[in-house]
């Protein structure tokens, strides 16, 4: 799970029903429901506004930074002082579904390979615009909707990981996409993994952000209990935005996608991973601590862990400097 930055010119509405993390905690409490009737949002996207990172990274083999103080996270009004390219939108019909892609203008640097964002379980393609924006200026980047979440259309039923990462491989295919870097965040990285670890040929090289699930809190109560502590370390003013995409997706579709992560055993698609890996986490992430990521780095043949000092979960938003840069270096390797 993750939160995201607004869109610049826009202003959040109030939240009727309380807070946005009220909204949040109950939807997730709430027993897992019965799929209903979904349609697509009406709502269009605009491009985000861009977050100040808050530091350099730090990168290990096996162990992350030691604990520290983290700095005070910047409000949605910081302008970050960095080179960005502007993004556009776009529908394109993948598997029987209309599915929304957030993309880049052609980067700078020709021939540089594709970067594939993959957004977690409760969020879309909004949270990941400052890193798409910032990675855009030297690579193509596309942020796909997966399917049910954001405005890509919404299927009758919560699709399994498995199911995503068919989805994701018709994506692919659709977009006639060439070996790719594929970045997954949170759940996403668990779709990535999966994908990286079925279809080698698809994936030049991949970065888990974030990656669940510890199976030390490989349950629903241990996971949201995880996010819970992760939200009171990331900004306030990322909630609104997290409560628009969990309603956007609706509620029973986050508590379905949580079932499906919790069930996933991803150590069996980690050790069969062949491409060069970055395992990425914000140094104050709860859901990810220490030890996890660590086993995260082993289990994968060829990984390298970087993590971000200060960070917490939602590293890709609030830190997309050090993180284009991580994996901008990833990349650069032979």
């Amino acid at each position: 799970m993750t939160a995201v930055a607004g869109r610049a010119g826009s202003r959040t509405r109030p939240d009727p029903t309380g807070t946005g993390l009220d909204v949040l905690r109950r939807a997730l409490a709430a027993p897992h429901p019965t799929a209903g009737s979904d349609r697509p949002p009406a709502h269009t996207p605009g491009p985000d506004r861009p977050i100040t990172a808050p530091g350099p990274v730090t990168a290990s083999r096996a162990a992350p930074a030691p604990a520290r103080t983290s700095p005070a996270t910047p409000g949605p009004q910081a302008v970050a002082r960095r080179v960005r390219t502007a993004l556009t939108s776009e529908f394109r019909l993948v598997d029987g579904l209309r599915t929304h892609t957030r993309r880049s203008a052609d980067p700078t640097v020709p021939g540089a390979p594709p970067v594939v964002l993959v957004h977690g379980l409760a969020v879309s393609h909004r949270y990941l615009t400052p890193l798409a924006e910032t990675l855009g200026t030297t690579h193509p980047v596309y942020v796909p909707d997966l399917p049910g979440f954001g405005l890509s259309a919404h299927p009758g039923h919560s699709y399994d990981l498995r199911q995503h990462v068919a989805h994701l491989l018709a994506w692919l295919d659709a977009y006639r996409m060439p070996p790719v870097c594929l970045v997954g965040h949170s759940f996403g990285a668990e779709v990535a993994a999966a994908l990286a670890a079925d279809h080698p040929g698809a994936v030049r090289a991949l970065v888990l952000a974030g990656p669940t699930s510890d199976p030390t809190a490989r349950s629903r109560r241990g996971l949201v209990g995880r996010w819970l502590v992760d939200s009171l370390r990331e900004a306030p003013w990322q909630v609104p935005i997290l409560v628009r995409d969990v309603l956007d997706a609706r509620p029973w579709r986050v508590a379905a996608t949580i079932a499906h992560s919790v069930h996933n055993a991803v150590e069996e698609d980690l050790v069969r991973i062949a491409v060069p890996t970055l395992v990425l986490a914000g140094e104050r992430d709860p859901i990810v601590p220490p030890r996890w990521r660590a086993r995260v780095t082993r289990l994968v043949p060829d990984a390298r862990l970087v993590t971000v000092p200060g960070a917490a979960h939602n590293v890709l938003t609030t830190a997309p400097g050090p993180v284009a840069g991580a994996i901008r270096d990833l990349l650069s390797q032979p």
